[in-house]
């Protein structure tokens, strides 16, 4: 009855709004983006001077117009993304394997090394992400790999207090204390007893962080922080198209929208999966 039960609640989250939008959005976008080398082999770096500044939706070549070099806006936006999503993962991923690292350390054996890795944690969270990021940027300047850098430095703090806090309350549950007393190594208590049931907020947390780093890297893109302005990325075309606001809107606009819904999308997951993953139950809303 129980399992019956258990699969009916699955199976009514699946159908909910927020995971249909969040899957649908995020699939529609990743996919595009994957693909954009056959859907757009030129890479939306054609130059047309002739057709400059198209409006959207007056020529099928051109769906969302063209740019001030007459680049076509659709083919650039779906180009763009790579650099997005490839910031927006990987820097998620970096901070993700270092933060649960120390958090692990920091919880599991306590002492000293919670001392360094927690009052190291406190100093950098008492740091304005943008003043880190300006001096960041000012020591080692700014590019693609650079700011995946910055992102990670500035994030794992969130995994190792999140992993630090869990461990600490799971480390005298009954099944690590009887793993010590049978003399298995502590590797193998953090990385087989603990880490496996410290995954489902870490999941969600990475889900989350993902679409705020997209937006993070535009915004340092925009400001001229982030990465090359040469390589097409969403940030750096709505730098490119904010002093054509007033006369061709959609330059910035289009970039702007496909942040708008992979940002959306990705947090639509995360509550989904924060309210699938809660040991309490509670039903998606």
């Amino acid at each position: 009855m129980a399992a019956k039960t258990s699969s009916s609640l699955l199976f009514s989250r699946l159908l909910s709004l927020e995971f249909i939008l969040g899957v649908g959005l995020t699939a529609i976008i990743c996919l595009a983006v994957l693909f954009s080398g056959l859907l757009f082999p030129d890479g939306g770096e054609k130059i047309d001077l002739m057709a400059r500044l198209t409006p959207p939706f007056t020529n099928m070549s051109h769906i969302f117009g063209t740019d001030p070099l007459g680049r076509d806006v659709l083919a650039r936006v779906v180009t763009g993304g790579k650099i997005s999503l490839l910031v927006g993962f990987v820097s998620v991923a970096g901070a993700v394997v270092f933060g649960v690292l120390m958090g692990l350390i920091a919880g599991y054996y306590r002492g000293f090394w919670d001392m360094v890795v927690m009052r190291f944690a406190d100093v950098q969270l008492a740091l304005p992400f943008i003043l880190l990021a300006i001096t960041f940027i000012a020591i080692v300047g700014g590019g693609l790999m650079n700011t995946i850098i910055l992102l990670i430095v500035s994030q794992w703090v969130q995994y190792a207090r999140l992993v630090r806090g869990s461990v600490l309350a799971l480390r005298e549950r009954e099944f690590i204390l009887s793993a010590r007393a049978i003399g298995v190594r502590d590797w193998r208590i953090i990385f087989q007893h603990l880490l496996p049931n410290l995954l489902g907020p870490v999941i969600v947390l990475m889900t989350l962080n993902v679409a705020n780093n997209i937006l993070l890297e535009s915004s340092l893109t925009f400001l001229g922080l982030g990465v090359d302005p040469t390589i097409p990325s969403w940030g750096g075309m709505l730098a490119d198209g904010r002093t054509y606001l007033q006369t061709a809107w959609w330059v910035s606009v289009f970039p702007g929208l496909a942040i708008l819904l992979t940002v959306l999308g990705l947090n639509l997951l995360g509550d989904w999966l924060r309210d699938s993953l809660d040991p309490t139950g509670r039903t998606s809303r």
